[in-house]
């Protein structure tokens, strides 16, 4: 029989980690890389039988490929602990891992609610997306050594979108979203300064605008109301914000005041992977 791992990434989320959890017994493995966690989010993990990765993982291509390497499944389902599937979902994973011609990875849709609103359009521009390779066989998929939304790169061949979409809790409310914005602005920041990627000012408003358009317009957040143009001026907003905080770090760098931009306290929760987010 063909096996299926779920790989958790998780930072103090024990609140949260028992609705995710509770809805994977379709799965053979459930394998939980608890980062850096202070909360009862190991015991979480271990009252489902999960095997348990703990450790400090700063950056997040690391922090996947130290779980990835306890799986033993044939298969991957790749989760975070603020999504929760169906039992459609369960069905039509198991059905297409288990046909004989399967491909070797496959999209998932992603319904993203903020608060208890569904809000299906207007998201990209690396502050979120509608879809990512969640499903792929073991071995066919790697990430780039990023703080956040590490690039990845999937190998084989792919079998198309699943039809049942998981469910992924985004933001609580507006504040929330604002919150998220700044932790992820922040990390982009220091891979930027650190790559010495960092964009000049034109460059970033032109991304900015870009962004901003092809959310609005293109992904059509217009039709989620005052939630579509907030999504889409976060995810413009989100180039802009990342470039001018690693110019600041480099400042500071040249001024020998900081090695560092101080890390954010809260660990931002991947939204989506970036081989299917609008860069």
């Amino acid at each position: 029989m063909t096996r299926l791992s779920a790989l958790i990434c998780a930072h103090n989320e024990e609140q949260r980690l028992h609705a995710c959890l509770s809805a994977l017994s379709f799965c053979d493995e459930i394998v939980v890389v608890a980062d850096r966690c202070t909360d009862g989010t190991e015991a979480v993990a271990r009252q489902y039988g999960a095997k348990v990765v703990s450790g400090a993982f700063p950056v997040e291509g690391p922090r996947k490929h130290a779980g990835l390497a306890r799986c033993t499944g044939d298969w991957i389902l790749e989760l975070d602990a603020d999504e929760g599937v169906s039992a459609a979902f369960a069905r039509e994973v198991r059905e297409t891992i288990a046909r004989p011609n399967a491909a070797d990875w496959y999209q998932v849709p992603i319904d993203n609610y903020v608060g208890d609103q569904l809000v299906r359009h207007g998201w990209g521009g690396s502050f979120g997306t509608s879809s990512a390779a969640r499903l792929f066989r073991r071995g066919v998929k790697s990430w780039k050594s990023e703080r956040v939304h590490p690039g990845a790169r999937l190998d084989g061949t792919f079998g198309g979108r699943l039809n049942e979409p998981l469910r992924h809790m985004v933001d609580e409310d507006i504040a929330d979203m604002f919150a998220r914005l700044s932790r992820y602005t922040a990390l982009r920041a220091q891979d930027l300064a650190d790559a010495g990627a960092v964009k000049s000012l034109p460059d970033d408003a032109f991304r900015g605008l870009r962004r901003f358009f092809k959310c609005y317009v293109s992904r059509k957040g217009y039709r989620e109301g005052d939630l579509g143009f907030l999504i889409s001026l976060m995810a413009g907003l989100y180039p802009i914000l990342s470039n001018l905080r690693a110019r600041e770090i480099l400042r500071q760098r040249s001024r020998g005041a900081v090695s560092e931009a101080p890390v954010p306290s809260a660990i931002p929760v991947p939204l989506q992977h970036a081989e299917a987010v609008a860069r």
